[in-house]
């Protein structure tokens, strides 16, 4: 299936509970996969605003993800510190290991990259820079405190 991604709807909301969604404002994502109707795994088209993140720092238990950095220049926050990723430069990040990332727009510039990431069940989210936890359910994902006790919606 062919797909414009001019014809994809802007989605610019957050699960992520009130206290943390300011850090991914200026994000836009494009689910460009289900517009293709993929089952098995995710692909969103991704533009971040100067002074945006694509997500807390975070990792998966059991979901793998890819990044495709397609225009601009974008910082990858990793527990190695930080790199700067220019277009056609890639990353992965394997399910299970314990590296948080997440991209910073540093830059003065709009970047845009590409999101993949497959959709195993019973994934969990770590977050290491915040009291924060994600479970994916059939209905969503759940976020914590690292306690166990809910967020207020």
């Amino acid at each position: 299936m062919i797909i414009n991604p001019e014809n994809v709807p802007n989605r610019t909301t957050t699960n992520y509970p009130q206290e943390f969604k300011s850090f991914v404002l200026g994000r836009v994502k494009k689910a460009v996969g289900n517009a293709a109707g993929l089952k098995n795994f995710g692909v969103n088209l991704v533009t971040l605003a100067p002074g945006s993140c694509s997500a807390l720092r975070h990792w998966h238990t059991r979901q793998d993800e890819f990044i495709y950095v397609i225009e601009g220049e974008v910082t990858l926050v990793t527990n190695e510190g930080a790199h700067i990723l220019q277009p056609g430069m890639m990353a992965g990040f394997p399910a299970g290991e314990a590296n948080g990332h997440h991209l910073v727009n540093r830059s003065q510039e709009a970047v845009v990259y590409l999101e993949i990431g497959d959709r195993t069940a019973d994934d969990e989210g770590h977050y290491p820079d915040d009291d924060l936890m994600a479970q994916a359910t059939a209905n969503g994902w759940i976020f914590t405190r690292k306690d166990g006790t809910l967020y207020e919606s």
